[in-house]
């Protein structure tokens, strides 16, 4: 499902957002007009649950459908990113979001300058603020106070919406969702976000909170959405679930961590028969793990 992109498209897209690509791959790569790349975005992390930062191309092995694949391209310096910060502010978040809008801002903070980003918030609509990505980290957490409550919960739609706002933006494209509930009300399904992060090459985080609230005189105990595990596993991103508020800030600060402690590798697939393969990422390094998307379609088109 996701892109193929031709070899020169990646060599030119990598090289230019500053990270290491091997000088002979690069220009052998260069030469092999018209041949196709799959691009994956790999995240090591440790028994500790801390990005590991020091692997190299040796340390990987990647196979489509099984089958041991040649790692074409290998990049392990800090790569910008374009992201959207979602956030939750129906209802039940009434209490909560002045945390989670703090949370937010440390992670907004720790955006490079070479990162965009923008900040969009869903209840029974769907808002982006500012109107463009930008690069001002000032004007991103101020727009942190534009954000504004309601009710239900397009958590879906909010993480479509996000993904097209990301199609007209090159290089690694994320979208980091927080909620405390389930969706209710989105025209979109599950699988259909996925199928749309998957064919525009778009990363997944998602933050889950278990939240206590009433309606009334009775409490409501609510917890994350279930599809949100299985969209970060697909795309190659992080799920944290969370039980206390005061684990908000941490994890966006270790998501801000870890999106910026990430590989670049890339395979030419060995047939474009237009199915969906299944994809692995695997290290060799003993008590590290590795989380990358899951599958590819390889279209002879491109698309």
């Amino acid at each position: 499902m996701a892109r193929l992109v031709s070899v020169s498209v990646v060599v030119s897209v990598v090289m230019a957002a500053g990270v290491w690509m091997d000088p002979a791959i690069a220009q052998q790569l260069t030469f092999r007009t018209g041949a196709r790349l799959v691009p994956l975005y790999a995240t090591a992390i440790d028994s500790q649950r801390r990005p590991v930062s020091d692997l190299t191309k040796d340390d990987f092995a990647i196979f489509d459908n099984e089958k041991h694949q040649d790692t074409a391209v290998f990049a392990s310096e800090v790569q910008p990113i374009s992201i959207v910060v979602m956030l939750d502010t129906s209802a039940s978040m009434t209490g909560n979001l002045k945390l989670v809008n703090q949370a937010a801002e440390q992670f907004l903070l720790r955006l490079l300058p070479q990162d965009k980003g923008l900040v969009g918030a869903f209840n029974d609509k769907i808002e982006f603020f500012p109107a463009d990505f930008t690069s001002n980290r000032d004007k991103l957490v101020a727009s942190l106070h534009e954000l504004d409550f309601g009710n239900p919960t397009k958590l879906y739609d909010a993480i479509a919406a996000s993904i097209n706002r990301l199609r007209a933006v090159e290089g690694r494209r994320v979208v980091l969702v927080f909620t405390d509930g389930a969706d209710t009300s989105s025209a979109e399904g599950d699988d259909a976000v996925l199928s749309l992060a998957q064919n525009n090459d778009v990363m997944i985080y998602a933050i889950g909170l278990r939240s206590n609230y009433f309606v009334g005189s009775r409490q409501v105990h609510s917890r994350p959405d279930g599809a949100l595990k299985g969209l970060a596993a697909d795309t190659g991103g992080g799920y944290f679930e969370l039980d206390n508020t005061v684990d908000l800030t941490p994890t966006f600060t270790k998501i801000a961590l870890e999106l910026h402690t990430q590989y670049v590798l890339g395979f030419t697939p060995p047939v474009l028969d237009g199915r969906l393969h299944r994809v692995t990422v695997r290290v060799n390094r003993p008590g590290v793990t590795i989380r990358a998307r899951r599958n590819y379609l390889a279209s002879s088109d491109g698309n």
